[in-house]
């Protein structure tokens, strides 16, 4: 790159770090903020929330990403219209892809960049997140729940335990459950043990009753067991084929060949196909902002005139493509034909600013062949027309 290409490129990395840096550090603090309860109620640790929160990131960085690049693009070449840059420039003979190759050279590393996180680091972080569920929700009745207090881990479900042994083991165990307005069920056993498989936790309880109501009007029904297991992740909401990876969790290759048995696949195939095209279609994004940004704030203005409307306009335009983008992968999900929708609005952005670009081009260039032809032909009939007149004039009697 030329010395301005790399004073350019130096700019806008700088400002789309600081502001992705910026807009993650105050997304991830909301959300360690409605996170708390981990520390506060089910009885982890601080690192911990730190941990789980951070988990989180990759998919943030998805999202905010592409706006981070669209604030500091817009930022950088509204600086560089300010201080004169653009105008010295233009007055030199530039054009305007002088100042857009190293916009489009930072859109291109970003799309990479996005790509890079929706296919490897997301659904990496997103299964290690569930790994950490698993051992919350199994320390929650081994570490939590006090002997002799009644505990309640969410709403509408309870547990009291009478004492745990040196093994860990719960030992008389009572848990109270009526999140399922249907029925109603209380479990009692003398011994419960918590295990893990399969990144799963269950609660096994032994020597226990089952009293189940499921009117009012009616006597419980008392079951015996010696042994009864219950999956603890029922203390989520869960969408079917509980163990099974969700699609956000899968690499490329499990969202396009998923498993024949998978019931996660049966019960919603259009999940899958909706989180497989916005990983695909999302590294578009950068380069169609690149190309709005070049469209509509790129040429050189005067420092009287006012830049704020096509500042303003350049960021709506681009919001609304990506918010569009958004609406469109959860439609996805349901409607199949709406794939092309979401691969049309950042090629369809990009195509609308190359012919901006283009009549631009043509407004601001010089007169052509054809121009200078039309201006000869006209001075030369001009002054035939003119000689003719004089000739008449001087043959004409006084």
């Amino acid at each position: 790159m030329r010395i301005f290409s790399r004073y350019v490129f130096r700019q806008v990395t700088g400002s789309f770090l600081l502001i992705l840096v910026s807009l993650t550090g105050i997304v991830w603090i909301a959300l360690a903020l409605r996170q708390f309860n981990v520390v506060t109620s089910q009885g982890q640790d601080t690192w911990t929330l730190i941990k789980m929160t951070s988990l989180a990131v990759p998919n943030l960085m998805a999202i905010i990403a592409p706006f981070s690049f669209l604030i500091a693009a817009i930022h950088t070449l509204n600086r560089l219209n300010t201080d004169s840059e653009l105008i010295v420039l233009s007055a030199a003979g530039s054009k305007v892809w002088t100042a857009a190759r190293p916009l489009l050279l930072l859109a291109v590393i970003v799309s990479v960049f996005l790509a890079l996180v929706g296919h490897f680091a997301q659904p990496w972080s997103m299964r290690t997140l569930r790994d950490y569920m698993v051992q919350v929700r199994s320390d929650l009745l081994t570490q939590v729940i006090q002997p002799g207090r009644f505990s309640s881990p969410e709403q509408n479900l309870m547990f009291h335990i009478r004492d745990r042994d040196v093994e860990g083991r719960l030992l008389g165990l009572v848990m109270h459950d009526t999140r399922d307005k249907a029925q109603t069920q209380s479990y009692l056993a003398e011994h419960g043990t918590i295990v893990k498989q399969d990144g799963t936790a269950y609660l096994v309880m032994t020597e226990g009753h089952i009293i189940r109501r499921t009117d009012a009007n009616e006597p419980p029904q008392i079951v015996a067991f010696d042994k009864y297991v219950v999956d603890l992740d029922r203390f989520e909401p869960q969408d079917g084929g509980a163990g099974e990876l969700k699609p956000r969790e899968r690499y490329y290759d499990e969202l396009v060949n998923p498993a024949p048995d998978s019931k996660i696949y049966a019960q919603s195939p259009g999940q899958f196909r909706a989180e497989l095209h916005e990983r695909l279609s999302n590294p578009f994004y950068p380069i169609a902002f690149a190309f709005l940004i070049i469209a509509f704030v790129g040429q050189a203005q005067s420092t009287r005139s006012s830049r704020m409307e096509s500042l303003v306009i350049t960021f709506v335009v681009a919001a609304a493509c990506r918010l569009i983008g958004l609406a469109v992968n959860n439609a996805m999900a349901r409607n199949p034909s709406m794939v092309i929708v979401a691969y049309a609005l950042p090629i369809g952005a990009i195509v609308l600013s190359m012919i901006i670009l283009r009549r631009q081009e043509v407004q601001r260039s010089g007169p052509g062949l054809r121009d200078y032809i039309s201006d000869a032909t006209d001075f030369i009939g001009a002054g035939l027309r003119s000689l003719f007149r004089r000739r008449r004039a001087q043959g004409t009697p006084s």
